[in-house]
């Protein structure tokens, strides 16, 4: 990178996963500068590594305005909260009441934070996939990442989705998949909810190795589409948003897309009279139109939000 500061201000963010942590530098129009990626370890180690390419990224690039971190959850959103900025029960070893904020407090900066999917909600909503074909913005959207576990974030007139805690879609329990009846689930808390059923983990306990190795013809990817078809089905019916982005490394390994939307379909039974989720359904139910940035674009969002650089999607 060049060693000259650029001359739009710059932004922190941190997309911060299960198995990974994205950090990166960026500017407002979502260039990102600079970013790099590590694996998660224990939230001592994790958290310093990341707090180290801040401080370097800010001789090469300038102080950041803000820190965005769109983090697996659940977390503490509420600011009133003694445990604000903190994980709660996740199922992550060793990351319970793993604080997020505090080892970046001293960057004297605000810091934002949010979950994942809502933080990648978001920036589909601004830069993906969250547009009519006029290419006007649509007023709602789910963003979906099916892997390590399952998320679901939700922008409802161009806010983050929050209320008692934030949405935890992952841990509905669906109905059994007649051919996946003698399956208990993956959760550690709910052992057959949607996550337990339907993640990654949960796949490769079913079939015994990974999931490369799996032949289209698989009967497990029926059982796949059926549980992430009711999924959909549940959001359509309770959030009604304008679109559905399905992402995350699970929806990577087969062509989940077409039957996904098939169930969807079945479990609606007609019930939606809306173009978009009849002859539509193509277009409701999408691929993330960022690819793997979604995440941390949402992070930088939530930085600009944070320094009060909030503008809506143009």
């Amino acid at each position: 990178m060049t060693a000259d500061a650029p001359a739009a201000p710059v932004f922190a963010a941190i997309e911060a996963g299960g198995t990974k942590f994205v950090c990166a530098v960026a500017t407002a129009d979502g260039t990102l500068l600079e970013r790099v990626r590590f694996p998660t370890r224990d939230p001592a180690g994790t958290l310093a590594e990341a707090r180290a390419f801040f401080d370097a990224a800010a001789q090469r690039f300038g102080a950041p305005r803000a820190l965005g971190i769109a983090s697996f959850g659940p977390l503490e959103l509420d600011p009133r909260a003694a445990a604000y900025g903190r994980l709660l029960r996740t199922p992550k070893p060793g990351w319970h009441d793993a604080d997020l904020r505090a080892p970046f407090a001293s960057l004297g900066v605000p810091i934002a934070l949010d979950t994942d999917v809502n933080a990648a909600a978001l920036a589909e909503a601004r830069w993906g996939a969250g547009r009519d074909a006029d290419g006007a913005p649509l007023d709602s959207l789910c963003y979906v990442t099916v892997g390590t576990g399952i998320g679901v974030g939700a922008v409802i007139a161009g806010e983050p989705l929050h209320g008692l805690l934030h949405p935890e879609v992952g841990h509905i329990h669906p109905r059994r998949h007649p051919g996946d009846a003698g399956f208990a689930g993956v959760c550690p808390h709910h052992g057959d909810c949607l996550e337990g059923l339907a993640n990654g983990p949960a796949l490769v306990a079913r079939l015994g190795h990974d999931l490369g190795d799996a032949p289209d013809a698989h009967p497990v990817w029926d059982i796949e589409a059926d549980y992430l078809g009711q999924l959909c089905a549940q959001l359509a019916l309770t959030l009604s948003p304008r679109r559905i982005v399905l992402g995350g490394g699970v929806m990577q390994h087969h062509r989940l897309f077409a039957p996904i939307r098939a169930r969807t379909r079945h479990w609606l039974g007609g019930y939606l009279a809306r173009e978009q989720v009849e002859d539509g359904i193509d277009g409701y139910i999408v691929p993330p139109g960022l690819g793997d940035r979604s995440g941390i674009l949402g992070a930088l969002l939530l930085a600009m939000r944070a320094a009060g650089d909030h503008r809506p999607a143009a």
